[in-house]
């Protein structure tokens, strides 16, 4: 390869960072929300970016609901009216994880980020809120637009004010709390989560299009919604890619679940950024990544 060519390669992965770039959140994305502390950031593995995707929904923010709900009166849909007004008490949040932790597989991380938000979008135009089918459209357009070794797992959860944490799983691992009151992880009984294979590998059944898509893995069933409720003042929920449940030490220790609640306890006073910061910090001191790492803290104040 000559070097002119060795120059135009890195250029184009140089534009490739900056458009991926801002893609991310930053601090001033954040939802706001009454009660509720929330902070979250990705650590590549390899540069600036990876494969780990975090997108926050600030409805109050991000959409004029106002508007909404009094076009929706003017129209006769007061049932769309009462739910966009909900949209007020609570905010959403999605984490994802691309299989792999090349550059390149921030490509997929960007399709899920525009996919996604254009259909939150879309959904609040026609329910006054999101909804499971917005996940099964996406599923499918990731089924029929990317190979079989190249899925997503992802989590979209709503918080509302009041600690409840409402949430469609697809092959991520299961979220965890740390209750304030008894300073430890508290296990979530399994019938309470409802888990579906990742993003793209297997299509529904319920889709009215599935004869057109043919499957050799099976098809899923219709995606149903978790449900977590942050009961105490201080409890603390994580949203975490499997960069952080898989980390371990050259001796194979686990850095999860053990550590992590010892630095919880230690923490659980701070705020949600500084909790952030004390476990990506004490991880990265733990052992060298050997993944990307996406991390979601949310605490509830009162």
């Amino acid at each position: 390869m000559n070097h002119p060519r060795l120059k135009f390669l890195q250029r184009e992965i140089e534009n490739f960072e900056e458009i991926i770039r801002y893609l991310k959140p930053s601090s001033g994305d954040i939802p706001r929300l009454e009660g509720i502390d929330m902070f979250g950031g990705t650590t590549p593995l390899n540069g600036v970016i990876g494969g780990d995707h975090l997108v926050y929904v600030d409805f109050n923010r991000r959409f004029d609901l106002d508007r909404r709900i009094q076009a929706a009166k003017n129209s006769g849909r007061e049932w769309m009216a009462e739910k966009l007004a909900a949209n007020k008490l609570k905010a959403g949040m999605l984490i994802a994880d691309v299989s792999g932790h090349r550059i390149t597989d921030a490509l997929m991380a960007a399709m899920l980020h525009q996919a996604f938000l254009l259909g939150v979008r879309y959904e609040l135009s026609m329910w006054g809120e999101v909804t499971t089918e917005l996940f099964e459209n996406i599923n499918t357009r990731f089924f029929n637009s990317s190979s079989i070794s190249k899925f997503i797992t992802m989590i979209y959860g709503e918080i509302h004010q009041s600690g409840m944490f409402h949430f469609v799983s697809a092959g991520h691992p299961d979220p965890v709390v740390f209750s304030h009151s008894y300073n430890k992880l508290m296990t979530i009984c399994s019938d309470r989560v409802v888990r579906f294979p990742p993003i793209g590998t297997m299509p529904s059944r319920d889709d009215i299009d599935f004869k057109r898509n043919q499957s050799r893995l099976g098809y899923k069933k219709k995606y149903a919604v978790s449900e977590i409720n942050l009961m105490g003042r201080g409890d603390i929920l994580l949203l975490y890619t499997d960069g952080l449940s898989d980390h371990c030490d050259d001796g194979d220790r686990p850095y999860f679940p053990r550590r992590v609640e010892e630095i919880l306890q230690g923490a659980k006073e701070k705020t949600a950024a500084q909790i952030y910061d004390t476990l990506k910090s004490d991880l990265l001191s733990f052992a060298p990544p050997s993944d990307d790492v996406g991390l979601l803290v949310i605490k509830k104040l009162m």
